[in-house]
């Protein structure tokens, strides 16, 4: 594609040299520019690609997109100065893949909890319903049958794009995705023409990098302000912040609620270890989701497939059938009658919910034992709270490692050990090891006993010092049940 087709709505402040030129690939990183490419070099919070405009042009880049230029210019490489590389990369990366967006009905899901069930609900409901669908979510990106591992809740803008590309290309009709508060302020979204936004809550998380609870807001609101008057805003205004997001979108408002007034109305019946009966819109239905947090899901599903104009009676016959996403209340049973629970649950809201949830179903001679860590190298102002949460809400809490990075693991522990306090210390144990917080929780089970496991949910790996080895809590809790 031409250069000056992919510069096309971009704002521009400075070109040097021709436009006419014939682009092959748009790279960020310069490890992998090659002849033909235009390479973008984008400020970042640990790297900044500006530094490797040289070496970009020494591996073949036609082109040069940044927001300072080199102090030498080099006559046969053309180079655009922009106010924002990144912004404009994501409008490039929409020209170079031919609009993909506007050519598909694209969902956005954004808060702290929430974001994966929605999305592959509504995923795996649209495919029910006989149409071929996209998702890119924290689990995985995936077109039809075909997965595509995922780093990044929200990929980098090239890489949506090519994906979206490749979705139109293979016939789908709708994507769903997530849009996580560092997509927004990194413009990773750019360029993209969405039908909808929801919106399912927002408490503490990320504040390693929005610093502030008050940025964090406005990052998830930023999502809403950039749609189209075209799209819907579909929000949770049972969440304090719910109406937050609306302030400024010039999307169609809508709203859905358990608790007060909204478009979309439900309201729980019963509820237990496998499933919810709830009304939703006066029809009452039984799902094998499970707990209040699902109950909140279920209805934004059913809010956005309304919007999306497929039939409530359609949609609550086939919602009805969907089970839980990988690692979100997965439940894993022994032979001797102990009850594991996986849950992704990393926020002190989400361990919260999850909980909770089990406190309200489990009979009272059944106790809650909880394994539970925090991440390294993230706000650790989670951690103490998710503790005194874990200990508050459980009767023996294990404290382990979740994915320390570059951190010590014990001393992501001492942290936690902050929020308990001295009544509920004796019911608390600290195990680095997750394998055997894991195995000495189903121990100290017995018969009947819930076993929650939380915070990695269906991640299949154990970051340490930087380097992920396979993990994963479900074949762990399995081996340690069959001993």
């Amino acid at each position: 594609m031409l250069l000056s087709d992919i510069l096309y709505k971009i704002s521009l402040q400075t070109v040097s040299g021709k436009t006419d030129l014939e682009i092959s690939a748009i790279e960020f990183d310069s490890r992998k520019v090659q002849k033909g490419h235009l390479f973008v070099a984008i400020p970042g919070t640990q790297v900044d690609g500006h530094q490797y405009i040289e070496k970009a042009i020494d591996l073949g880049a036609a082109a040069i997109l940044c927001e300072r230029l080199p102090e030498t210019l080099k006559e046969q490489v053309t180079y655009i100065q922009v106010e924002n590389s990144a912004k404009a990369m994501g409008l490039a990366a929409a020209n170079f893949y031919e609009q993909p967006s506007q050519q598909l009905q694209l969902v956005g899901i954004t808060g702290t909890n929430g974001k994966t069930s929605v999305a592959t609900l509504l995923f795996n409901l649209f495919r029910k319903l006989g149409y071929k669908c996209g998702l890119l979510s924290t689990v995985q990106n995936q077109i039809e049958d075909e997965i595509i591992d995922s780093t990044h809740t929200t990929p980098d803008s090239v890489s949506i794009n090519k994906l979206l590309q490749e979705m139109v290309n293979k016939g789908c009709s709708f994507v769903f995705m997530e849009v996580s508060s560092h997509a927004v302020v990194m413009e990773r979204i750019a360029g993209l023409h969405f039908a909808g936004g929801i919106f399912t809550n927002i408490t503490q998380d990320h504040l390693d990098f929005h610093e502030t609870f008050k940025n964090y807001i406005a990052a998830k609101k930023g999502f809403f302000d950039q749609l189209p008057k075209t799209a819907f805003a579909l929000t949770n205004t049972d969440d304090k912040n719910g109406k937050v997001m609306l302030q400024n979108t010039k999307a169609t408002k809508e709203s859905y609620s358990l608790r007060g007034v909204g478009t979309f109305k439900g309201k729980i019946l019963d509820s237990g270890l496998f499933g919810i009966q709830m009304t939703i819109d006066e029809q009452e239905v039984w799902f094998k989701l499970i707990g209040r947090f699902n109950a909140y899901n279920l209805l934004a599903v059913y809010g956005a497939a309304v919007l999306l104009e497929e039939k409530p009676e359609d949609i609550l016959t086939e919602l009805s059938q969907l089970t839980p996403p990988p690692g979100r209340f997965q439940q894993i049973h022994s032979a001797d009658g102990k009850v594991g629970i996986v849950d992704y649950a990393h926020t002190p809201d989400a361990l919260q919910n999850v909980l909770e949830t089990i406190n309200d179903l489990r009979e009272d001679i059944q106790q809650v034992i909880t394994v539970v860590g925090c991440g390294g190298n993230r706000d650790k102002g989670k951690r103490p709270q998710m503790a005194k949460i874990a200990a508050e809400l459980s009767h023996k809490v294990i404290m382990t490692s979740d994915n320390p990075r570059n951190e010590e693991p014990e001393a992501i522990l001492k942290d936690m050990q902050e929020g308990i306090s001295i009544t509920k210390r004796k019911k608390v144990l600290s195990i680095v090891d997750r394998r055997e917080a894991i195995k000495t929780a189903v121990m100290l089970a017995n018969e009947g006993d819930i076993i929650l496991v939380a915070g990695k949910g269906h991640e299949d790996y154990q970051e340490i010092n930087g380097v992920k080895q396979h993990f994963d809590d479900r074949e762990e809790l399995l081996a340690a049940f069959q001993g």
